[in-house]
């Protein structure tokens, strides 16, 4: 039996190890940190549980899918349930937007903010859902070595529904007028990858997934789904060693032989690198064996890193959400401050999840658990008075704006950011979400998945084919698998 590494637990790691020991491989996944998960851990302090990364369930069929593929299905391993309001967007104390889950309602709720919005939004989201199925069936599964995977008449005809060369923020702007409807479908692309302005119109297949779609949540938190994954990979036969940092990878010939780990060489017939693509290149592999560059990283346009706090507290909040968004600050100044001017935000937006109003299993009884998120540019200088100064902010703005004053009832406080990004993940420029959704860093003009001089060594993960967040990290495990199956069965 072929034995296969696979260097990281994060969702590409896991997916791809499952992908192969269902091949027939013998999988051992080495991890770095103390437990499974990647940025999807959890964080577990005095009764409280939060989620350390992704919060946001969207995209449920990709979730759908990949546990089909093992005859599985997501509530086989956690309850998932559909949230209601699926968020809400605070732009002043009395102005808030809330999204329902019916998009019925949506429609009236637009309709409400701007005459004649509720049928540009059924168009807009009728256009969003062409994209949607184009992208997942025809596109995102590819592992982009070539452009002619692309070349095919169903391609070609879809391409003339996906507005590739159109950016976002004439897109949007085509459909809607008023600003915090604007703002609202602005918001994934401004969270999650690049300015509006600089992404391709066809990102609003993210609109498609959030509004009409849904937002989901698994009870007990994100982190059930790594859990989930965890499971399936053991039930797979795949061995997960944690505490096991890779020192180098060992290579000869068109070949990598093997990973020093904690002082010992072990040998694989295969490896998959689902850690940073960065760290990987420019420190595990010797020059000669890189794909890249370190100009060619440095000129990469990074998608956020990210200010998180963990905040438990002795009280149940008010005026807010599950997912809440508060945008009472300048939309396009906090873009500019993250993407074309990088610094420190001076008024930023921000995220807060409280997951504990949903699920009564993540904090005591009559207590809160919450998550505050503010994207940032990555590779800013991190220190404690940033954090401070920051805390401070959210916290006045959050009493300002909602009525909650939570100073005083503080039990738990913990801060993460650029630095922390960097230690746990090696994460280029402590980035929190992999490189921008621009057109310049679309499919075949991502990292590739395969090293261009060692035949049996691969990439996986939000650095490389299909992109950030966590469906896309699934479907590049998938697609990983494949690759290295091919070339295995080929070779032998």
């Amino acid at each position: 039996m072929k034995k296969i590494a696979v260097i990281g637990s994060g969702f590409a790691g896991l997916t791809s190890a499952i992908e192969l020991a269902s091949l027939g491989y013998d999988v051992s996944i080495y991890e770095k940190n103390s437990n499974p998960g990647g940025r999807a851990r959890k964080l577990e302090v005095n009764g409280f549980t939060f989620d350390m990364g992704p919060s946001w369930y969207w995209m449920p069929d990709v979730f759908e899918k990949f546990f089909a593929r093992h005859g599985k299905k997501p509530e086989d391993y956690y309850n998932l349930i559909k949230l209601d309001p699926g968020f809400s967007i605070v732009f002043d104390a009395d102005d808030k937007l809330t999204v329902p889950a019916s998009f019925d309602k949506l429609i009236q709720t637009f309709e409400d903010i701007e005459k004649g919005s509720g049928a540009k939004l059924k168009k807009f989201m009728h256009k969003a859902g062409i994209k949607y199925k184009i992208g997942m069936t025809d596109l995102v599964y590819k592992p982009s070595h070539s452009i002619l995977e692309f070349i095919n008449l169903q391609v070609v005809k879809g391409l003339l529904h996906l507005d590739i060369f159109t950016n976002f923020r004439k897109y949007v702007r085509k459909y809607f007028k008023n600003k915090k409807l604007i703002q609202l479908m602005e918001f994934p692309v401004l969270f999650l990858g690049a300015t509006p302005k600089n992404t391709p119109a066809l990102y609003s297949l993210m609109n498609y997934t959030g509004l009409y779609q849904g937002t989901y949540y698994p009870i007990g938190g994100f982190n059930e789904v790594i859990t989930a994954l965890v499971q399936l990979a053991q039930e797979k036969g795949v061995k997960i060693h944690c505490n096991s940092e890779i020192k180098k990878i060992n290579a000869s010939g068109s070949m990598a032989k093997g990973l020093e780990i904690n002082g010992d060489i072990h040998l694989f017939d295969g490896i998959v690198a689902g850690a940073d693509y960065h760290h990987v290149e420019q420190s595990l592999l010797e020059e000669n064996y890189r794909n890249y560059t370190s100009d060619y990283w440095d000129k990469r346009e990074m998608a956020p890193s990210s200010l998180l706090f963990y905040i438990g507290v002795d009280k149940k909040l008010e005026n807010v959400d599950h997912h809440t968004l508060f945008f009472d600050e300048d939309f396009d100044n906090h873009a500019k401050e993250i993407y074309d001017d990088p610094k420190w935000p001076s008024s930023p937006l921000f995220y807060m999840s409280c997951s504990s109003i949903t699920d009564s299993t993540v904090a005591p009884n009559g207590k809160e658990n919450i998550v505050i998120l503010i994207p940032l540019a990555p590779g800013l200088e991190d220190s404690q008075k940033m954090r401070d100064h920051y805390f401070e902010m959210v916290l006045d703005r959050l009493r300002k704006l909602t009525g909650n004053d939570i100073k005083d009832s503080i039990l738990v406080k913990e801060s993460y950011c650029v630095n922390d990004f960097e230690k746990d993940y090696h994460a280029f420029k402590g980035n929190a979400y992999g490189l921008a959704n621009t057109l310049r860093q679309t499919a075949v003009l991502k990292p590739r998945m395969r090293n261009k001089k060692l035949n049996n060594f691969y990439y996986t993960g939000q650095l490389t084919v299909p992109g950030p967040g966590v469906p896309p990290s699934i479907i590049s495990g998938q697609i990983v698998a494949m690759e290295i199956d091919k070339f295995l069965k080929k070779a032998s």
